[in-house]
């Protein structure tokens, strides 16, 4: 599942992974590179080179869940 930050922002609970912008920059290149005439099987497969950590604390404390302060310290964007 790919970083939607609708999703959390609208009341999910968290999400880890690629976001939507990363991959669009990744896919922006091998688009890039298919233009200029290079062949796609030659492409290596790419994973996303960053996953982003996004939690809803109004979430969490609705539904009775405390995130431990380990976890919030990784959080990449923190919704309250």
């Amino acid at each position: 599942m790919l970083y939607d930050p609708g999703a959390v922002a609208k009341g999910g609970l968290a999400t880890y992974s690629a976001d939507y912008n990363e991959i669009g920059r990744q896919s922006a290149k091998y688009i890039h590179r298919i233009l200029e005439g290079a062949n796609p099987a030659d492409f290596a497969v790419e994973g996303a080179d960053k996953l982003s950590l996004v939690i809803n604390l109004k979430t969490a404390k609705q539904i009775g869940i405390a995130i431990p302060e380990t976890v919030l310290a990784r959080a990449d964007r923190i919704i309250e």
